[in-house]
């Protein structure tokens, strides 16, 4: 299921170039509306310029290809040359883009093209540092669903592009028992029938419930605010000799009140993961601008 597709395997990154192209076609209606009628009521229709777009400050480059798309959207005929590919560092000043065409339609794209691109580019910056801060472990970071409506897809690929890993992207793809189903089912005695291919995650708040998730052998139980201390002790339970008989163990996530400052402390239990939330859901756009030349 999807679940492995961007998690547990290759963790490629790519765009479906339909959803892509989805995602263009509502931000430029979005932006445009009925059309850009300053561009309209300004600049000649066949008038050509060049213009470039530059790196206001130093970040890791995510979203090119999304730029691009945009342009080639208002207008096939603009020629769009990539000065840096995607996934590599950019220093402040650096021409990442070069652009020719029409002017009206540069004009038009430039909003949603540098929106996207200043966005996936933040995102991937944060992920990088996350990544970075804990190279020496195993320990592999993902990111979570709270995610932008309308822009899951991109943002889940700047994470990929920023070395982080997908946690499940749809509702469909694994099986994740949260503290709410829980509540709603006043908990649960065994777990349900889980179809052929899907993974099985369960959510728990202390060590009681850990214990108690531990004896349904899951595929992941994520450990959802948890002290690092209780943390490490659900580690030792888990590599104990009871359970390292199990042909798969049970993988550990570490969830809730992680951020750059500590996360280092939070890898260091052996969990084999570390979902952030922050990679996503405070996002902060790096500083990109496009200038005719």
């Amino acid at each position: 299921m999807g679940y492995d597709k961007y998690f547990l395997s290759d963790n490629k990154p790519e765009i479906n170039p339909e959803k892509l192209e989805t995602i263009v076609r509502h931000a430029l209606i979005e932006d445009i509306g009925r059309g850009d009628i300053t561009t309209q009521l300004t600049i000649p229709k066949d008038k050509i310029v060049k213009a470039r777009i530059i790196a206001k400050e130093d970040f890791l480059l995510c979203g090119i290809i999304v730029a691009e798309k945009v342009f080639k959207a208002v207008d096939p005929s603009v020629e769009f040359e990539q000065k840096v590919k995607e996934g590599r560092l950019v220093k402040a000043k650096k021409v990442i883009a070069s652009i020719s065409g029409k002017a009206s339609s540069i004009l038009t794209a430039e909003r949603v093209a540098l929106n996207l691109l200043s966005m996936l580019s933040g995102i991937a910056t944060k992920t990088r540092d996350f990544v970075k801060q804990i190279e020496p472990y195993r320990t592999k970071i993902t990111d979570t669903r709270k995610t932008m409506p309308g822009l899951r897809e991109l943002q889940k690929y700047a994470v990929r592009i920023g070395g982080g890993h997908n946690h499940r992207i749809r509702l469909d793809e694994m099986i994740l028992i949260k503290d709410n189903h829980i509540k709603v089912t006043d908990g649960y005695s065994k777990l349900p029938s889980v179809p052929k291919g899907y993974k099985i995650e369960i959510e728990v708040q202390n060590l009681e419930e850990f214990k108690h998730a531990l004896f349904f052998k899951p595929d992941i139980i994520m450990l959802d605010n948890m002290k690092i201390e209780d943390i490490n002790e659900a580690v030792k339970i888990r590599n104990s000799t009871e359970f390292k008989s199990h042909h798969l163990p049970t993988k550990l996530e570490a969830s809730g009140g992680i951020y750059l400052e500590n996360i280092k402390a939070y890898a260091a239990t052996g969990v084999e993961i570390i979902s952030v939330g922050e990679l996503t859901d405070s996002v902060k756009s790096v500083d990109v601008s496009l200038e005719v030349v």
